[in-house]
């Protein structure tokens, strides 16, 4: 008897995230400025167990992990939890682990991002 596989196609979900958060994940596949901008002067990325704080900061880590590795990221849900929107994105790269489910922890101030924490 041969063997018998089974093939789950994959869904393509489409997720309306609020402008702040999808302007980010639209500059994610770009530099380190263009990810900076989506942030207020002042804000925090918090990564890896690591702070970056203001827009410099924030370029230059998009900047190191863009070189470190090369990968995709696509929200796949997102949910409030008080005054944070937190996103779940499939990130598929050359990193050990991937692809890896990761949630991102927004804090928005108006149309720019105040407070962002990636956690797994």
């Amino acid at each position: 008897m041969s063997p018998v596989y089974k093939f789950e196609p994959e869904i393509d979900v489409t997720v309306i995230l609020p402008k702040p958060i999808a302007d980010y994940f639209a500059a994610d596949a770009g530099d380190g400025s263009a990810i900076a901008r989506c942030f207020t002067p002042d804000a925090v990325v918090i990564d890896e167990k690591l702070t970056h704080r203001g827009r410099e900061a924030i370029a230059r880590w998009k900047a190191e992990a863009s070189a470190k590795y090369h990968y995709t990221s696509k929200p796949i849900a997102w949910v409030r939890d008080g005054d944070q929107a937190v996103v779940t994105a499939r990130v598929v790269g050359n990193f050990p682990g991937s692809p890896v489910d990761l949630r991102y922890a927004f804090t928005l101030a108006g149309e720019e991002i105040s407070r962002l924490e990636v956690v797994q």
